[in-house]
């Protein structure tokens, strides 16, 4: 990662701001990453534990609700965070791609820069999620190892026709739906012990469904053997929330999809028919995902990546790139937007804040400075939303000094 004065670009998203050759700057993507990176650090906030203090209030329960993720099936606001994310990198692509071309970059340079991002990817990720561990933590779940996997395949995609990318898309999802269905369900003597869920686990689906069940699927039997070639404190058994490496395959169709709205943002036509796009595309995929869910085809289950949540979280993408690009670039009110496009145009030091150790430093440095009950003032139940607030407050500064600075860290 490096800082440069001369180019600049965003972590994760590839496009690059060059004085000799200009890009058209789509401020709504910064935006929306910034929008998705700011419910991502506002876990800070403990939402779940205010709710603990007051059972009875509807307002704190809904803000629980939406700040965890669903045990298994459906969706709340939290669950969103990672399709975004990941949907971004695609939206941006066809502008990477087309500012390194007219810098001269060939398809093999390109092709070079990408796979060293994608390990970058791979190798942050599972940094991050050793940083309390006793040894590395060989896990490839996480969001930025999930889009390292596929970022490779992604960008080969992008030189080609939308033709082969829908066709791409299509074999993806098909291809994994029918991989999980084909797998077989447990049998008699399942230990499930070992998987980490009870055989009466009151989110277990039945009947075709139950293919997709927690711990009991093709992709948990995959980790079963790929996670145990790595070096580890103790042999894998299961993933306690059910997450899985064989996300990155789904998760690179989510990547496709947000291709096909950068593709259109990236084209000549005029804003109203993008947003008619955007719309009709994100209403369609998610009327087609629910239709997967009720009637037992695919279940809607983020932590696996089903292909009936890919499309379901994709068409809501969709929909959230279309007000974010309506009101931001369209409308032009920007103003109000000025604190999530500085979270988004940093959007990895922002990632990194929130999964790393730089939350607990500042948690840590107020505790010592302001005393360890300084959360309490408006009652031990807000204590959370206190303390919780400063440190949000503070990482937020930190992003808005490297703004200012024009300190972009890049991969």
């Amino acid at each position: 990662m490096e800082n440069s004065s001369v180019s600049t670009k965003h972590a994760v998203s590839g496009e690059i701001i060059n004085p000799a050759m200009p890009v058209r700057r789509i401020a709504s993507v910064d935006v929306y990453r910034g929008f998705v990176m700011l419910l991502m650090m506002a876990e800070v906030l403990a939402f779940p534990r205010v709710a603990r203090a007051f059972p009875e209030s509807t307002f704190w329960q809904i803000l629980s609700f939406n700040q965890s993720h669903v045990p298994w099936t459906w969706f709340g606001l939290h669950d969103l965070i990672q399709p975004s994310f990941t949907f971004l990198v695609g939206v941006v692509l066809p502008f990477s791609i087309e500012s390194r071309k007219n810098k001269g970059a060939t398809h093999v340079s390109l092709l070079q820069h990408t796979i060293k991002r994608a390990l970058i990817l791979i190798f942050l990720g599972i940094f991050l999620r050793s940083i309390h561990a006793k040894q590395t933590y060989f896990t490839f779940e996480d969001t930025l190892t999930q889009i390292g996997l596929g970022y490779t395949f992604l960008v080969i995609l992008g030189f080609y026709s939308q033709r082969v990318q829908i066709i791409a898309l299509i074999v993806i999802s098909v291809g994994y739906w029918l991989a999980f269905a084909l797998y077989p369900l447990p049998g008699a003597t399942f230990d499930y012990a070992s998987a980490g869920v009870t055989a009466n686990w009151e989110h277990n689906l039945q009947g075709f469904a139950a293919h997709w069940n927690k711990n009991k699927n093709l992709a948990w039997a995959f980790d079963r053997w790929f996670l145990n070639l790595f070096p580890r404190e103790s042999t894998f058994l299961n993933n306690e929330g059910g997450y899985c490496t064989l996300s990155f395959i789904p998760t690179l169709g989510t990547m496709i999809l947000g291709l096909f709205a950068g593709n259109k943002l990236n084209s000549s036509s005029v804003p109203a028919e993008k947003i008619k796009f955007f719309i009709i595309t994100g209403v369609g995929l998610i009327l087609f995902g629910v239709l997967l869910h009720i009637t037992g085809i695919n279940p809607i289950i983020k932590r696996i990546w089903t292909p009936a949540w890919m499309v379901f979280s994709g068409g809501t993408c969709f929909l959230l790139l279309t007000f974010f690009y309506w009101v931001v670039d369209v409308a032009g009110k920007k103003s109000w937007s000025f604190f999530l496009m500085i979270i988004g145009a940093n959007s990895i030091v922002a990632y990194c804040m929130s999964d790393g150790g730089v939350r607990e430093f500042i948690s840590e440095s107020l505790l010592i400075h302001l005393g360890h009950n300084y959360g309490q003032i408006f009652g031990l139940e807000y204590t959370t939303l206190v303390t919780g607030g400063l440190v949000l407050f503070f990482e937020w500064l930190i992003l808005y000094w490297m703004y200012k600075k024009k300190i972009f860290i890049k991969i």
